[in-house]
């Protein structure tokens, strides 16, 4: 894995952040290049505790955190035990919102969540926060008084998701709408409390991330400033982060590593080097030579295989990633599967088509329950053919059965047909 730093290859760090393509809109761009060359500052990034995980969306940010804490920057890491009880408005819908109990336990986890990305040594290391400890004590009364009177009913309803929430059938609630006015007060307090100068979000967070500089504009009568990252999406236009329609989980219990390397592995020549550059370390140098190698040898897929190495070792360690590639290439014939240990083989056959069998199961009826085959008598041809493996091991006999030795882990068989179509056998 590459180390962490910036690339002193651009003269300035913005002018990298750019190049990366982590600005889609910001406060003044100038004033914002000074001030990260300058004496180090203090910045945070909100992350609401509305799943027990966080996800790629949220790897943006922390990645964006990082590379200003290693040019001697000051990151909190604030984790919204208030706001994760009241949920920011989706474009569509009301949240559902969850039990306090619920909300605590998510802060924990993703407040240790966020601490693994940013160093916690030094004079700059993360400090982690909560705003709870400051909007818990705060009455209806006086959060109306000191903060509900700096905002403008007018502005609030022109941020893009109250607005589209507006125009949807199901309308807005009180509680949601009053959810910038919140966000805007976490900067404030923040700018009150550590001197915090920047609050970096997503790009659909932007009317959030203003509520809080002109909040502090209005009430302290100074500037503080903001980056909005873009949402990343693929080059056909889709949601970048979503596999099957499953969202990319940081925690392993929620996407396993294999799961997760093989996330990185299958991105399209079109997307890699955008990745390359948002979720690694490597520098321009690098990634420029991962552009040659996609444009004249897209067949070796080398910027994936580094792509998914860099990516999973930094959420997972080097360990996951080397349990993840051996069970890759013992799915295909290129290593041993009795070796892989029983979670990484079992999150790699959840990838594939599956059949259930025990000892004593036909391999012909298991090809074609697994969808291998389309019938008994096919499968029996597959078989004559040589093509047809159980684990790796070629079987012979057109009336073969699974050994009870042939399950792995006394739980699991691999069956493939030719050299790459795999379905998993479960007893």
């Amino acid at each position: 894995m590459s180390a962490q730093r910036n690339d002193d290859s651009f003269a300035t760090l913005w002018d990298e952040l750019e190049w990366r393509g982590l600005v889609h809109v910001s406060t003044d761009p100038e004033a914002l290049s000074e001030l990260l060359e300058g004496a180090p500052f203090t910045y945070y990034c909100g992350f609401d505790p509305t799943a027990p995980s966080l996800h790629l969306g949220n790897l943006v940010q922390l990645l964006l955190l990082r590379r200003l804490q290693l040019k001697g920057h000051k990151p909190l890491g604030l984790v919204g035990g208030s706001t994760g009880l009241i949920g920011d408005p989706r474009p569509t819908a009301e949240r559902t919102l969850n039990s306090r109990e619920t909300v605590e336990e998510w802060v924990t986890r993703l407040q240790a969540q966020v601490s693994r990305f940013l160093s916690n040594e030094g004079e700059n290391a993360v400090r982690l926060v909560n705003n709870l400890d400051w909007t818990a004590p705060l009455s209806a009364i006086d959060f109306l008084r000191e903060i509900g009177k700096h905002f403008r009913v007018g502005t609030m309803l022109k941020k893009d998701a109250v607005a589209a929430r507006l125009n949807s059938d199901e309308g807005i609630s009180y509680t949601e709408f009053s959810y910038q006015i919140l966000q805007g007060f976490d900067f404030l307090e923040l700018f009150r409390q550590y001197d915090c100068k920047l609050q970096s979000g997503g790009s659909d967070q932007w009317g959030n991330l203003t509520s809080g500089t002109d909040l502090i504009r209005k009430v302290e009568g100074q500037s503080a400033h903001a980056i909005g990252t873009p949402l990343i999406t693929n080059s056909d236009g889709t949601k970048f982060g979503k596999s099957e329609g499953n969202a990319i989980w940081l925690d392993a219990e929620m996407c396993s590593p294999y799961r997760f390397y093989q996330f990185w592995l299958n991105q399209a020549d079109a997307d890699v080097i955008d990745r390359l550059k948002v979720f690694t370390f490597l520098t321009r140098a690098e990634i420029e030579e991962y552009e040659r190698l996609v444009a004249e040898e897209p067949f070796r897929r080398a910027a994936q295989k580094r792509l998914a190495l860099e990516v999973t070792t930094l959420v997972h360690g080097s360990t996951a990633v080397d349990a993840a590639i051996l069970a890759s290439e013992a799915l295909f014939g290129q290593g041993d599967l009795a070796a892989l240990d029983a979670a990484t083989l079992e999150a790699a056959l959840d990838e594939l088509p599956g059949a259930s069998g025990t000892a004593g199961a036909s391999i012909a009826q298991l090809l074609v329950d697994a969808g291998l085959v389309q019938s008994l008598g096919e499968a029996r041809r597959a078989i004559k053919q040589g093509g047809v493996y159980v684990n790796n091991a070629q079987v012979e006999a057109e009336d073969a059965v699974l050994e009870a030795d042939q399950l792995l882990h006394g739980s699991f068989a691999v069956l493939r047909r030719g050299k790459k179509t795999l379905a998993a056998v479960r007893a």
